[in-house]
C-alpha cells in the first residue's frame, strides 16, 4: 500500500464533498482545495523537491516555490549551541540567560568547560545545561568548539562565545537564512557589550562602521569577509565536512569561512540578529586580542591564497583588508609623522583624521537606527586611536609571519 493512501473498501463509496476556496492573484481565479495541517505540513515537505501545478501555471510564484522553504519547517528545536568556555565564571551565566529567553529556544546548549580552573562548569551546570568537559585543555576556543561538536544531533549548530549576550530573537532572526540549501553560515550584527573605556568605545565605532557599511556591502556581493565567531550559526552536516574548526590558525572563524566559500557554499549576514561581546577595556587585553587577530588573518592569507584566487568578490574582499593591514598602515605609523618632521608641518598629521567624514555617515546611520547617536559622537575620537593602534599590531604581524618565520601558535584569551 503506497504512503498515505487510504485501504480499500468493499462497495461504493459514498459521496464526498470536497470545500474548496477561492483566491485571486494578479487577475486569476484559483482554486484551491481546503487542506488540514496534516497536510499542509507534507505539502510544504514536497514544495522544497517538485513546484505545484499552480506554480506552473502562474510563473510568478515559481521562483518562491522552487526554493525550499525551510524556515517554514525549521525552529529552535534544529538548533544545538555550543559555548566553548575557559575560565569564564563572570560571563557565562549571562550568556546562557540570553540563550534559555530566545523566542526560538535552543533544543540544546552545551557548555564545553575546557579545563577551567574558576568554576565555570558548575555556574553552567547550576543554570541547567548540558556541561561536558575534555579530559584536558585542547589549547584552543577552536579545539573546544569542535570537542563539543561530537555531540549535536540537530540540523543547525550555533556556536557563541561564553561572553557573549544576544538579542532575544537573534536566533530566530538567524534562521530563515538556512531556507536555501547552498548556505552553511550565518551571523549577525556585533556590538560591544560595555562602551566605557577608550578600547572599548573605539571598538564600538569600528563595529558600527564595519557592520553597517563593510558587512553589507559584502552581503550585497554575497561574500560576507568573515562568519563571526563570536556569534555565527552553521549547517552541521557541512561543519562535519569541514572537520569542524581547525585551530591551525589564530582566527578559526576566518579559517572556516573562507574553507567554506571554497567549498562552493553560501555564508550570510543577517544585520537583524544581533549579539553582544564583551570587549578588552584595558590596552593589555585589547593587544593580546590584536595580536590573536593580526596573526590570524596573516596566517589564513598565507594559508588560502590560492583558493581565494578561485572565489570572485572574496578575493577583492581580502586584497582591501590586507591592502589596509600593509600599505595604509604603513603610511598611519611611519609616512605621516615623516613627512611631518621633514616638511616642518604639523599640519600633515591631519592625515590621521582626513578620512572622518568617510567613517561618520555609516556610524552616524547606525547609530540613529539604534537612538545612540550621542554614544557614538563621544566614542569617536577613540575609533582614532584604536585604529592607529590595529595598524601597529597588523605591521608587526606581516612582519613577524612572512619576514621573520615567527608565526604565532599559542592561543591568548583576549577579554
Amino acid at each position: 500500500m503506497c504512503l498515505g493512501s487510504a485501504p480499500r473498501r468493499s462497495g461504493p463509496a459514498p459521496a464526498q464533498r470536497s470545500r474548496v476556496r477561492v483566491t485571486r492573484h494578479n487577475g486569476h481565479r484559483l482554486r484551491r482545495p481546503h487542506v488540514t495541517p496534516a497536510r499542509r505540513a507534507t505539502s510544504l515537505r514536497r514544495e522544497a523537491v517538485q513546484p505545484s501545478l499552480t506554480t506552473e501555471r502562474h510563473p510568478t510564484l515559481l521562483a518562491t516555490a522552487a526554493r525550499p522553504r525551510l524556515h517554514r519547517t525549521l525552529a529552535g528545536a534544529d538548533v544545538t549551541v555550543i559555548v566553548p568556555a575557559y575560565n569564564e565564571a563572570a560571563s557565562v551565566a549571562d550568556t546562557i540567560r540570553s540563550l534559555q529567553a530566545q523566542t526560538e529556544r535552543p533544543f540544546e546548549i552545551t557548555v564545553v568547560d575546557d579545563c577551567s580552573t574558576d568554576g565555570t562548569g558548575d555556574v553552567a551546570r547550576a543554570l541547567g545545561v548540558t556541561v561536558v568537559r575534555p579530559p584536558h585543555n585542547t589549547g584552543s576556543k577552536a579545539g573546544a568548539q569542535s570537542f563539543g561538536l561530537r555531540r549535536v544531533r540537530t540540523l543547525l549548530t550555533v556556536a557563541i562565545d561564553a561572553d557573549t549576550v544576544l538579542a532575544p530573537d537573534a536566533l530566530e532572526r538567524l534562521l530563515p537564512a538556512f531556507e536555501r540549501p547552498e548556505v552553511a553560515a550565518a551571523c549577525g550584527f556585533v556590538l560591544p557589550q560595555r562602551v566605557r573605556s577608550v578600547w572599548e568605545r573605539g571598538r564600538y565605532i569600528e563595529y558600527l562602521f564595519a557592520f553597517t557599511f563593510y558587512k553589507q556591502l559584502q552581503e550585497y556581493y554575497g561574500k560576507p569577509l568573515i562568519s563571526s565567531g563570536c556569534f555565527s550559526m552553521y549547517r552541521t552536516a557541512i561543519l562535519r565536512e569541514q572537520g569542524g574548526w581547525s585551530d591551525r590558525t589564530m582566527a578559526e572563524d576566518m579559517d572556516l569561512t573562507w574553507s567554506l566559500y571554497q567549498g562552493g557554499h553560501a555564508v550570510r549576514f543577517v544585520p537583524e540578529a544581533v549579539c553582544y561581546p564583551i570587549e578588552p577595556r584595558t590596552f593589555t587585553l585589547m593587544a593580546t586580542q590584536l595580536r590573536r587577530w593580526s596573526h590570524g588573518f596573516v596566517q589564513n592569507v598565507r594559508l588560502h591564497w590560492r583558493g581565494l584566487l578561485t572565489v570572485p568578490y572574496l578575493r577583492s574582499a581580502v586584497a582591501v583588508a590586507f591592502w589596509d593591514a600593509t600599505i595604509a598602515a604603513a603610511v598611519y605609523l611611519l609616512l605621516l609623522p615623516l613627512l611631518a618632521v621633514v616638511l616642518r608641518s604639523p599640519w600633515i598629521l591631519l592625515g590621521y583624521v582626513i578620512d572622518a567624514p568617510a567613517v561618520l555617515v555609516p556610524v552616524l546611520a547606525g547609530a540613529a537606527r539604534r537612538r545612540e547617536i550621542r554614544r557614538a559622537l563621544a566614542s569617536v575620537p577613540a575609533f582614532f586611536v584604536l585604529r592607529t593602534v590595529n595598524a601597529l599590531f597588523f605591521l608587526r604581524a606581516v612582519c613577524a609571519e612572512l619576514v621573520l618565520g615567527r608565526s604565532l601558535r599559542v592561543y591568548e584569551k583576549g577579554h
